[in-house]
């Protein structure tokens, strides 16, 4: 059974997002863990009053108060929409949120991450620094991000990108297993610029490699690689955007805001960023 770590502040991207991932653990055969983390703050005990320790723990009172009041909100969505079945446990811990994230990575052998932004606008945020960007580039495990205002569409089309390397060939082999599980069809879009150096006969073998699979190739020559890839999501109806992080910037080019307004009107869509 594979492991979802879903963490969570209790927003409303956050619970919009636990139906993606309660979705996406029904798909992959998972399990949730709702994590939500807290920062006590620094303090200067010289500066402090005496009863500092009370109001510590009034403070982590307080958080946990909150967390015993919100899970059994996020358990009556499951039961709303049916993936009650779904095993869910829970994680409350003090500390930095990517430094507890990395923790429970390693303690519960976590296969994927599921994280919410906040809407349209929230997409220059995801990569540039906000929670959701620092985990997408300090982590090893695939990180599904989804907008707030994205709702929970059936997974028909899972678009991917691709450079016909290697890498590239074991991650959509994973993309391939996702949507198999879902009768999606994979559409993978290669954007051929004009210092491109992958051969015809390497795009021929990949064809040939995955005849019979349900995988539509697209090659769109074009030196603008990131309005050609919106282009392709807007035009070609993808429900989730799959793609190798290979490098931060190319993200930070690829949703800043004038670009951004193209995913406005679809209402966003979540992106599966997936490691090198």
């Amino acid at each position: 059974m594979k492991k979802i770590l879903f963490p969570t502040d209790f927003s409303d991207a956050a619970t919009n997002a636990f139906v993606h991932a309660l979705e996406f653990a029904k798909i992959v055969n998972g399990e949730l863990i709702l994590l939500h983390t807290f920062e006590l703050p620094v303090y200067d005990p010289q500066f402090f009053p005496e009863n500092y320790n009370v109001v510590f723990d009034s403070l982590q009172l307080t958080e946990f108060d909150m967390f015993k009041d919100e899970i059994p909100k996020l358990h009556a969505i499951a039961e709303e929409i049916n993936l009650n079945h779904i095993k869910m446990s829970h994680r409350l811990m003090d500390g930095n949120l990517l430094f507890n994230i990395k923790k429970a990575i390693k303690e519960e052998n976590i296969d994927f991450i599921v994280m919410g932004t906040s809407g349209a606008a929230g997409w220059q945020a995801f990569f540039l620094g906000t929670n959701t960007g620092n985990v997408l580039t300090a982590v090893d495990v695939p990180v599904l991000s989804v907008p707030s205002d994205a709702k929970f569409n059936k997974i028909s089309t899972i678009g991917f990108t691709t450079r016909y390397r290697e890498k590239d060939k074991k991650a959509l082999k994973s993309v391939l297993k996702i949507a198999k599980k879902t009768n999606a069809i994979v559409k993978c879009l290669y954007v051929k610029t004009n210092d491109s150096d992958v051969s015809p006969s390497t795009i021929k073998q990949w064809e040939e490699e995955f005849v019979g699979e349900p995988i539509q190739f697209s090659l769109i020559p074009s030196d603008d690689v990131q309005d050609t890839i919106l282009d392709f999501v807007l035009f070609k109806d993808i429900d989730v955007l799959a793609m190798l992080t290979y490098k931060r910037n190319f993200f930070v080019e690829l949703f800043k805001p004038s670009l951004t307004q193209k995913f406005s009107n679809r209402l966003g869509i979540p992106v599966l960023a997936m490691h090198e």
